[in-house]
């Protein structure tokens, strides 16, 4: 395995090819807003990761198919908060506290990972039992005085000629006590009308559990409170995406009682009317639970069909209330990884029958 260790001096307003491997490429360029970006691509599309910045995805396309969000953002933008430079493919939400904060919390929205400066960053080349790969690697220690101290490791892999492709994250407490952990992979897929989400589970109440605890950033209406009450009784009404208006404000499902295939991996996709599909495959025993959220507005358009997370994203004092806080102890460590891309016509048809099949 080769690795080339950033600089931030390696970074210039020109987009420049730093190394290349197994028909695969890693190129360095800064935005116009300062940040640094790398493009990783294969001979099916690229992803454009912020190494410094989270590590977050910026970009995804395959097979010219744009994966990512709508959004208002033109580039990433400084920010300690997510919602300061919202328009990523994919995000860390977490890690000592998650999701959406009540009055009563003290934790930014979606936590302390999703912006978080990183101490490095590096591109690896190698091949494993699945063959050739190019990687990207990054570090954060966080340490707080009389509070928590952990080692993040995130990465993102491609392979060649793959439109699929693994977001990872490695956690390790380096104190003395327990730390608390909250993790979702925020993925952050484009909304495509008249899409149809399929899932390994059945869309009813108790297995599609829509979320009427409405948080502070909702304005809800009468009109709004009445379909939450309809989801409540009939969920299905959204397996399909043919009525964009109904997801503004945003609405969130609970998935719960995902099958698993042979490989004890559950997996999900939305299949657009073209036929092709965006998909998402995980470890349910890693990711106890499963969020969806859906927004459909003029300035964003999101299809997050499926978050896998360790909590559901309440706040920090509404999970530990649900015990969904879980507690690493000291050199304690958890590793998350999840697969997910492009699927073009042909695997969409494989993968529906293989969900439908669980």
């Amino acid at each position: 395995m080769a690795r080339v260790t950033l600089q931030k001096g390696f970074f210039t307003d020109r987009e420049r090819e730093i190394l290349s491997h197994a028909g695969m490429s890693a190129s360095l360029f800064r935005y116009d807003s300062g940040i640094e970006a790398v493009r990783i691509a294969n001979g099916r599309g690229h992803l454009v990761l912020l190494p410094y910045m989270g590590q977050m995805v910026w970009d995804a396309v395959f097979d010219g198919v744009d994966l990512t969000m709508a959004n208002m953002f033109n580039q990433p933008r400084p920010a300690d908060v997510i919602v300061g430079t919202y328009g990523c493919f994919a995000f860390h939400s977490g890690l000592l506290a998650n999701g959406c904060p009540s009055p009563q919390d003290t934790h930014p929205l979606h936590g302390e990972m999703p912006c978080a400066p990183m101490d490095g960053a590096a591109l690896k080349v190698g091949e494993d039992t699945d063959g050739p790969f190019l990687r990207l690697t990054g570090h954060r220690e966080y340490v707080m005085g009389f509070g928590a101290h952990y080692m993040a490791r995130p990465s993102v892999t491609l392979r060649p000629e793959r439109t699929l492709f693994d977001i990872a994250l490695s956690v390790e407490n380096l104190a003395g006590d327990p730390m608390d952990l909250m993790y979702m992979c925020h993925v952050n897929f484009a909304f495509a009308e008249g899409a149809r989400i399929v899932q390994p589970a059945p869309y009813t109440p108790e297995a599609t559990v829509v979320r009427t605890a409405v948080p502070g950033h909702v304005r809800p209406t009468p009109d709004y409170t009445a379909l939450l009450a309809e989801l409540e009784r009939n969920p299905a009404a959204m397996e399909v995406l043919d009525e964009p208006r109904r997801y503004n404000p945003e609405q969130v499902f609970y998935i719960r009682g995902l099958k698993t295939g042979p490989d004890g991996l559950t997996r999900m996709m939305m299949r657009r009317r073209e036929g092709d599909g965006f998909a998402i495959a995980y470890d349910p025993a890693v990711f106890p639970h499963t969020v969806r959220w859906v927004l459909c507005n003029a300035d964003q358009k999101v299809a997050a069909f499926a978050l896998p997370a360790t909590c559901e994203p309440e706040g920090y004092l509404a999970e530990m209330r649900k015990g969904n806080v879980r507690s690493l102890p000291p050199g304690g460590r958890a590793d998350f990884t999840v697969r997910l891309g492009y699927l073009t016509a042909e695997e969409a048809e494989r993968t529906a029958a293989l969900i439908q099949s669980l």
